[in-house]
């Protein structure tokens, strides 16, 4: 790729635009942060969204694709279209403890900091307000119904504690969670066991089943489960068993594999016990994250050459958590990128993390990050190469819909 430089004035105006707006971000940061709302419910989040970028001159649509807390913000009328993903959701008894309100905050902030080039740069800017991340795969839903169709690109930022991680070559977990059930025949345990269909024995085999089964796991591949229900009374040969078995994976491919065997345990267990059995996902399936190589190179030269961030390498075998982003990267040129916490060692999903989020260390990573947004899209926006081939990929993309629906 031979790069037209990014213009100094056009990064320093974007610069400009965001420092302009920290106040309000920091602010908006600090209100998610003390009034944390779960997946789906995150009412005041979206509305305290929505309020930032309409004063700032952005056409809004709230319940954006027939979600009640999502929302669509857009700003200019140029050839590449950008959606930049806003995430709001708090985890149960923790709050913002992954760091949910430096994301929001950050998102807005680029949002800001790109708005006045807009025309100049040729972007559709659109902030996409996305529900329940953590749970119940509010990006997916909107995938399906169509708030992606019209994008080249799309990136958010993430909060991390284990150092400045490149973007470059970082993936994370495909995720499915299901729910299995075991339907048996009741019957009194001592006066006429052999009448029986013991659902409680179709779990018990079913975890064994698990348990053989790790040994043939693919690397990076990890299985989890939970017994919910196995029977009321030791009296009682349980008619009814239930449990939940969830799914992760790097690889696609060998991901969709385990899960097939896995449902393949299930069978196996029904067939020995005579149970009747069901396999049902309990939400939709996050796909493994795949960064666009130029995106994700433009943004750890960023956070290097402008932001000051020294990044090292992944660990052998490091991969992240998941996320319904990794459904977004299948479908179009999209990062998901880490950025570091200074000087914070808490771990995601645990109270210590939700108040580093909210301390001066969440603070800077919600200007750098809003920054290290901004700066990549000016980028990408200013390199003649990588600009037509976002548009050439866009162009020659179905509705997701279509696309889904002939994978």
């Amino acid at each position: 790729m031979s790069p037209t430089p990014t213009p100094a004035d056009v990064l320093e105006s974007v610069r400009a635009a965001v420092l302009e707006a920290e106040p309000h971000l920091l602010e908006l940061s600090h209100a998610l942060s003390d009034d944390p709302e779960l997946a789906f419910d995150e009412v005041r989040a979206a509305a305290r969204v929505a309020a930032v970028l309409e004063d700032a001159g952005f056409t809004l649509t709230r319940e954006a694709y027939g979600l009640p807390t999502a929302i669509e913000a857009v700003y200019g009328t140029g050839e590449l279209t950008v959606v930049i993903a806003c995430e709001y959701d708090a985890l149960p008894g923790v709050g913002h403890a992954c760091g949910h309100n430096i994301i929001a905050a950050a998102a807005v902030g680029a949002a800001l900091g790109l708005a006045p080039l807009a025309d100049e740069l040729g972007l559709r800017l659109v902030l996409l307000g996305t529900p329940a991340e953590e749970s119940g795969g509010g990006k997916i839903l909107l995938l399906q119904r169509g708030a992606w169709d019209s994008a080249a690109l799309s990136l958010m930022v993430h909060p991390s504690t284990a150092g400045q991680l490149p973007a470059t070559g970082l993936v994370t977990f495909a995720l499915e969670h299901v729910r299995v059930e075991f339907s048996g025949r009741a019957a009194h345990a001592a006066a006429a066991p052999q009448t029986g269909i013991n659902a409680g024995d179709a779990i018990t085999l079913t975890q064994v089943g698990l348990g053989l089964l790790r040994q043939q796991l693919p690397p990076a591949t990890i299985v989890a489960s939970r017994v919910v229900e196995a029977g009321v009374a030791t009296n009682i040969i349980p008619d009814t068993g239930v449990m939940e078995i969830e799914i992760r994976g790097a690889n696609a491919q060998e991901w969709n594999d385990v899960r097939a065997r896995i449902r393949k345990v299930v069978e196996g267990a029904a067939i020995a016990t005579g149970c009747t059995w069901s396999v049902e996902p309990t939400e939709v399936p996050y796909e493994p994250l795949t960064s666009d190589p130029d995106l994700a190179d433009l943004w750890d030269g960023v956070l290097a050459e402008d932001l000051g961030y020294s990044s090292g390498s992944i660990p052998p075998g490091y991969v992240g958590g998941s996320t319904d982003m990794g459904n977004v990267s299948q479908y179009l040129p999209s990062i998901h990128p880490m950025l570091e916490l200074k000087d914070v060692e808490a771990t995601p999903h645990h109270a210590d993390f939700a108040a580093a989020a909210r301390s001066a260390a969440g603070d800077r990573a919600v200007v750098d990050g809003a920054l290290g947004l901004a700066f990549t899209v000016a980028k990408a926006a200013s390199l003649t190469e990588l600009r037509a081939r976002l548009l050439d990929l866009q162009a020659q993309r179905k509705p997701f819909a279509t696309f889904d629906a002939e994978r």
